[in-house]
């Protein structure tokens, strides 16, 4: 008769994603993700050859995560990109941990900043065709603009050197979107 598994691979990811919230991504390592697994190394190795194989998993998981978060937000400007930003902008200030994870870490699963906040949501191509419809000439080249703009504030949000409300926050995406456009 086998054995049976004890510590599964769901198991040992959620406890990686734990690890993520609570100290970012940097602290993961096969002994200290162990440990937050309640097992050895010997598991974690069962499951995954490497720890980039389970970086690759995790990474799933927390574009799986921002896709919720952005699915739950409330929805309650229709100027084009706005929504967007402020989701964007709500996640960095939240989830802190999961944001730089996901969207300042060099080792983002070989996917570009676009392809993770567009995957699973659908949100830039969303916005870019309100864009188009609201008469932007150029709804590409405006996303870019308001890319760049809430981006910056998403990691200013991160390091704490952004105090707006979100009331301001938004009157202020609005203010760039008729600029830029």
């Amino acid at each position: 008769m086998a054995r049976k598994e004890s510590v599964t691979k769901s198991d040992i990811l959620n406890a990686a994603f734990l690890m993520i919230e609570e100290e970012g991504l940097e602290g993961i390592t096969a002994r200290k993700l162990a440990v937050k697994a309640g097992c050895s190394t010997q598991p974690i190795f069962r499951h995954y050859k490497n720890m980039e194989e389970l970086q690759e998993d995790l990474f799933e998981e927390l574009m799986k995560y921002f896709g919720q978060f952005y699915r739950a937000f409330p929805k309650v400007e229709t100027t084009p990109f706005v929504h967007l930003g402020m989701v964007y902008i709500k996640f960095a200030e939240k989830e802190n941990n999961i944001f730089r994870a996901l969207f300042l870490s060099n080792n983002r699963g070989n996917k570009s900043l676009y392809e993770i906040l567009n995957g699973n949501t659908g949100a830039v191509g969303e916005a870019v065709h309100a864009a188009q419809a609201a008469g932007c000439q150029n709804p590409s080249e405006l996303f870019m603009k308001m890319w760049i703009f809430i981006h910056g504030i998403a990691c200013m949000t991160t390091t704490e050197d952004y105090d707006l409300n979100a009331e301001e926050t938004k009157a202020l995406l609005i203010n760039a979107y008729e600029s830029f456009k």
